[in-house]
Parts: structure tokens; C-alpha cells; sequence
């Protein structure tokens, strides 16, 4: 079994890269913080972004009586704008891209941030999809007629200003706020300086077409131009913001959650764990690793650490086929001896369990059984997704017994926990938190309920 160990050292490579984003925008592009201080901020941008939260309450309040039509017009106008518009969110992206270039950001993160032709269209589909999707606002989540008559509905509503706080990650944008629209809720976007050209185009087509649309502009607001000031305003914002949404890297989320008064949704980062089974097929198990590690590794749904059965007579196939994919393998003793003669590897060092990479980089070890590996992720997860690659039923039902994390998954890639991918349309974010909302983030996640009681001059005795 892996011993338990210490995580040590300093920044994570992913901690890193999210630095690099910060120096290559001239000022952070989060609200990362070193020190437990809280950020300061001048009262003429207090009293700003204050404006907007005022502008973006009246907005909900129009936004929560919205009829489905309606909103769902707006969204496949909003779909058909980006379309239209495509050469002018595609130069807006073009000078991010290459201030992130010129300042050395690294390749997985101006991943991230790009665009092209067939991401902006797969954003426009985003929302034709969501266009599609029931409304969440009014539906019953229960209800029941009392032994005394009266008539209990609980149902859903909107949450009403919802604030997120992201990294230079431009499809997040068009996430939110078509979620948010479709919810019933106002929002508001901190997005960061490194894709502060994209996010201002994306938000400047977003406002315009929903006045076309008889839906306020205010819907859908940004404070990128207050920069990291702003940010930090929108944290203090308690009152004026109804719930606020971190979505980045560990040093975005954790600061949020450090100087937040607005109540968070806590999205995670994801050291997503597979676990290799004994009785696992190499073709299944090849095919799904290196999607679930090579096909996107800067996002968090991407695996980052591989445990292996002892037993498993797949592993030197499925190790072999993740080196030639280009993965960087960073492995246990024991796994090491697992390793086709002459695939390269390099010793697993001791903060390997923690890390999130984003990157082509996975660590290794072996266990001997479904407890040891259980035992491995609850040490060590982030409480995202975890997998397992099995042919024992067995085996799969006390796996998905044992994980305690937002999602696991069976015989099938980690890349699949995703909203868009779950039908949800798109999510706002992964939440590995346990209250409310747990898991990808999708319309239901953005309602709160009240209740409806209903009698016919009942008084209680």
C-alpha cells in the first residue's frame, strides 16, 4: 500500500501556471492572495461595484418572472449573435492569446483561453441546448394536502444575484450567464485580466441582444474593469450578492472562501484518482486512461493519479500506451517494476499524491486491494470524481460505496463529469462541497425553494 505522506514543497505546477496567467495579464487574473490578509479596497470601487449589484438586483427581480418562452428566445439569440459575431469575439480572443503568448503562459493554460471557430460554435450550441431544457423556475420539488386541509407546495425559484469569480477561461462566461438566464437569475462575472478582450465582447453581445429580447441588459454584468479591486468588492458584497462562485485553481477557490462574506458554493479542484482492477481489460482500460488523461489534461475532470491492483495483468500495456501518448509517469517502486523495458519514468516524489498537474504528467502506485486504493483517495482526493476500470461487480459496488467525492464512475473516462456531457447543458461549475449543490452545476443548482401553503381559513389550535 502507498504510505501516507506529507504534501511538501512549495506552489503545485497547476498553482503555478495559474501565477504565470497573473504575470502575463500585467495584474492578477484571480484573487489569489499569499498571505490571510484580506484584500483592501479604495471606497470609490466599493461604491462601484455596489452600483452594479443594485443595477443587477432590479434585473433579477424581472429576470424571476421571466416566462420559459421568453428566456429561451433570448438564449437562441444569444447562440445565433455568437454565430454572427464570430470575427469579433475570435480578434478580442486573438489579443489575449498573444499578451498570454509574449508573457510566456504556459500551452495548457492558453489552451484554456483560446478560441476558434469551432469552440465558438460549440458555445452557441451550449445554448441551444439549454434553450431545450425544462425550466427549473416553479417546478415542484414536493408537496402534500395536511389531515386539516391545507396544501403544501415547495418549489423551485431563483436564487437572484449570483456572483462568479473565474480564470481566463472564456466558455465559462457563456456558461454562467446562460444558466443563469435560463434560472431565472442576474450575474455577475469577475473573468479575469488575461481574457478581459473576450470577456468584454462576449458580456457586450450578451447585454445587446437581450434588449432586443425585452430582457434587461443588466442581466448580465461584468467587473473586469475594476480589476483586482473589484473582485474583492464583489466578496464583501453580503446583501447586495446572493451567492458567490469561485471557479479556478486552489489558490482562486481557497482565497474566495478566506475573505468571502457572500456565501460560496465551493467548486474543487480535481486530483481525480482511477483505479486499475484486477480483473480489467487492457483495451477498455488503454482506451479510457488516455482519454482520461491525454485528450484535454488542462481541465480538472482529467485523471492525475493511477492506482494499480498488484494483480492486474493489464498494467505494462496501459502504462506502455500512456508513455507513448507523451505522459510523463511518476511512479512507485512497485509500479516502476511494472514498466515495459525501457519506458521512461521518474521516481513518484512525495507531494505526487496531491497534485492537480494540468498537464501531461500522472502519478502512479500500486495496491493491493480495493480498500487500499479506497484508503488512497480518501487520504488524498479533492473529492471530484474517482473511477474505477473493473470487470467484478463486486469489486465496482464496493468501490462506489467507498468514494466519497461528487462523482464516481465505472468503466468509463472521469472527462464524462462534466455538465454539458451529463445533459445538464453546461454547468457553472463542479461543486465538491456538500451543501445545496454537489457535482457538476446545472440549472436546479442555481434554485433555491420556498413554500406555498395554501388553505381555506385553517388557524392553527
Amino acid at each position: 500500500m502507498i504510505p501516507p505522506q506529507t504534501l511538501q514543497g512549495g506552489r503545485t505546477p497547476a498553482e503555478s501556471e495559474d501565477a504565470a496567467v497573473q504575470a502575463a495579464s500585467g495584474e492578477p487574473t484571480t484573487v489569489e492572495a499569499t498571505t490571510a490578509e484580506p484584500t483592501t479596497v479604495e471606497p470609490d470601487v466599493t461604491q462601484a461595484v455596489y452600483a452594479l449589484t443594485d443595477r443587477s438586483r432590479a434585473a433579477s427581480r424581472i429576470l424571476a418572472s421571466a416566462t420559459r418562452a421568453t428566456k429561451d428566445r433570448a438564449l437562441r439569440a444569444v447562440a445565433a449573435a455568437l454565430t454572427e459575431r464570430q470575427d469579433t469575439v475570435l480578434a478580442a480572443n486573438a489579443l489575449d492569446v498573444e499578451a498570454g503568448r509574449a508573457n510566456g503562459t504556459s500551452a495548457y493554460l492558453l489552451d484554456r483561453l483560446s478560441l476558434d471557430p469551432g469552440r465558438v460554435a460549440g458555445l452557441a450550441r451550449a445554448l441551444e441546448e439549454l434553450a431545450a431544457l425544462p425550466d427549473p423556475v416553479g417546478s415542484a420539488v414536493r408537496g402534500q394536502t395536511l389531515p386539516n386541509g391545507i396544501r403544501l407546495r415547495q418549489v423551485r425559484v431563483p436564487l437572484g444575484v449570483v456572483a462568479a469569480i473565474y480564470e481566463a477561461r472564456p466558455n465559462v462566461t457563456i456558461d454562467i450567464a446562460g444558466l443563469a438566464l435560463k434560472s431565472g437569475n442576474a450575474v455577475i462575472l469577475r473573468g479575469g485580466s488575461a481574457a478581459a478582450h473576450t470577456n468584454a465582447a462576449l458580456v457586450e453581445i450578451i447585454g445587446a441582444v437581450l434588449e432586443e429580447s425585452g430582457l434587461p441588459a443588466d442581466a448580465v454584468l461584468s467587473v473586469d474593469q475594476y480589476g483586482r479591486a473589484g473582485a474583492a468588492a464583489l466578496m464583501g458584497a453580503r446583501g447586495r450578492v446572493d451567492v458567490l462562485i469561485p471557479r479556478g485553481g486552489r489558490d482562486l477557490i481557497q482565497t474566495v472562501v478566506r475573505e468571502s462574506s457572500v456565501p460560496v458554493i465551493e467548486t474543487g479542484e480535481g486530483n481525480v484518482h482511477i483505479f486499475l482492477d484486477e480483473s480489467a481489460d487492457a483495451g477498455m482500460a488503454t482506451d479510457i486512461l488516455l482519454n482520461a488523461k491525454t485528450q484535454r489534461p488542462s481541465v480538472c475532470n482529467t485523471v492525475e493519479t493511477l492506482l494499480i491492483h498488484s494483480g492486474a495483468a493489464a498494467a505494462p500495456a496501459v502504462l506502455g500506451r500512456l508513455a507513448d501518448a507523451g505522459v510523463r509517469l511518476h511512479v512507485d517502486g512497485r509500479a516502476q517494476a511494472l514498466l515495459p523495458e525501457g519506458t521512461a519514468s521518474e521516481p513518484a516524489t512525495d507531494d505526487d499524491w496531491g497534485r492537480e498537474y494540468m498537464a501531461l504528467d500522472l502519478a502512479v502506485g500500486v495496491v493491493d486491494s480495493v480498500d487500499e486504493a479506497l484508503a488512497h483517495i480518501r487520504r488524498w482526493s479533492t473529492g471530484h470524481s474517482e473511477a474505477i476500470i473493473t470487470n467484478d461487480l463486486a469489486n465496482s459496488e464496493r468501490f462506489i460505496a467507498g468514494v466519497d467525492s461528487a462523482a464516481v464512475l465505472v468503466n468509463a473516462s472521469t472527462r464524462f463529469v462534466d455538465g454539458g456531457e451529463l445533459g445538464l447543458g453546461a454547468e457553472v461549475g463542479i461543486s465538491t462541497q456538500k451543501m445545496h449543490a454537489r457535482g457538476p452545476m446545472g440549472l436546479a443548482e442555481l434554485t433555491t425553494t420556498k413554500w406555498i401553503i395554501s388553505g381555506e381559513g385553517q388557524v392553527r389550535q
